[in-house]
């Protein structure tokens, strides 16, 4: 072989080396770019979701980003004693009322006031067998927000009923085309506590009076009005059969849901609230867990300072996840997660699906959209 050939292939060799040291450097700086901090609240969370269920199914990226930072003893011990001060020092929740952002936050100063500068007013909800995880909020846009938990509530004129509120099961199949109610989440965004934290913090209609002074809450204030809400609602006496718990950190929520399904679960939820008060095609169906009836922990966030969710188990229903399409388009816009309550027998005559749907209770199944935000855990499903 010659020498300039013999240099050649030298060369050639030199340079595939250089290019594979480059491409193995590049990759490696790229997998630790991607690795996540170990150290974050998300990534602690995920940790936990790995050691308590019992999959490697897909995390919900939603729940985890809602992860709060882990405390140590010390700092659980130091904000429950200034949970419980009443000075200006003492932490608070507040609202800001900036056009397009209204988030809860703590404060710990006097920056903020609390339930004096809050001009929104909230309405009880209606219920006749007692209250539910549901709130109907006017803010000082004069926008009526009314958060839809099926379950007993009783609207006496059916126009109050958004169209889509309510459907049958064989709607939901490829090709049909039907009304989508407001699905959209409009409460502050919140995220949950830590879980050593909770039970440091007052949260019992024995305790009002503290909760008000923790969240510096005026006497017939909105915020009054929200945090007597939520108790009423998380302290209200189960339904037959129910099985109810509301969690303001987000491992209370995994150890809540896997009591109730074991270990071997999936949690889903709505994808977004695209097609919201407009006509919808659905697209693509697939019902969870085959032809079975089956049973969830269906997960409804709550109006309060922080993220609390009224979660409860839901027995007798059959869950689908549908592609949502433009139906001019054919374009997919979400991917929707709906519940068919199967057994209607226990809900009362003049429940709201019944003044639409036209029947009566165990007489026909009635399904619905989860919310936006709201969150659905089920077995797993393969």
């Amino acid at each position: 072989m010659s020498k300039p050939i013999k240099f050649l292939v030298f060369f050639f060799f030199w340079l595939l080396a250089i290019l594979n040291v480059t491409l193995a450097a590049a990759d490696h700086d790229l997998k630790k770019a991607n690795k996540e901090n170990p150290l974050t609240p998300k990534a602690h969370l995920n940790r936990y979701w790995n050691m308590k269920i019992n999959n490697n199914l897909p995390k919900s990226h939603f729940f985890l980003s809602k992860a709060s930072s882990p405390f140590k003893a010390v700092d659980v011990a130091n904000f429950a004693k200034l949970a419980t001060q009443q000075n200006n020092n003492s932490p608070q929740f507040t609202r800001y009322e900036d056009i397009g952002k209204n988030d809860w936050n703590f404060n710990f100063n006097n920056n903020y006031g609390g339930g004096q500068n809050n001009q929104s007013t909230v309405q009880p909800s209606q219920s006749s067998a007692g209250p539910l995880p549901s709130n109907t909020l006017v803010n000082k846009k004069k926008l009526a927000y009314k958060k839809m938990e099926p379950g007993n509530l009783v609207i006496t004129k059916t126009a109050e009923i958004q169209p889509g509120t309510f459907f049958r099961e064989l709607m939901l199949k490829s090709g049909t085309v039907m009304p989508m109610p407001d699905i959209k989440d409009k409460y502050p965004k919140t995220k949950f506590l830590n879980k050593n934290l909770v039970p440091k913090i007052p949260f019992s209609s024995s305790k009002f009076s503290d909760m008000k002074k923790m969240f510096h809450a005026c006497d017939n204030s909105a915020l009054e009005r929200i945090i007597n809400d939520a108790v009423k609602d998380c302290e209200r006496k189960p339904n037959q059969g129910e099985i109810k718990r509301c969690v303001a950190s987000a491992k209370d929520m995994i150890v809540f849901a896997t009591s109730v399904l074991g270990r071997d679960v999936a949690l889903r939820k709505t994808e977004n609230y695209k097609g919201s008060k407009q006509d919808i095609l659905i697209g693509s169906v697939k019902r969870i867990n085959g032809d079975k009836v089956t049973k969830v922990v269906s997960c409804h966030q709550k109006l309060y300072p922080y993220l609390l969710y009224y979660c409860h188990s839901v027995p007798d229903v059959a869950v689908y996840e549908a592609d949502i399409l433009d139906p001019k388009t054919k374009k997919k816009i979400n991917h929707g997660v709906a519940i068919c309550h199967l057994d209607t027998s226990t809900w009362f005559t003049g429940h709201e699906a019944f003044q639409v749907l036209g029947s009566g209770p165990g007489q026909i199944e009635v399904c619905h959209w989860i919310f936006e935000k709201d969150l659905i855990w089920t077995n797993a499903d393969r």
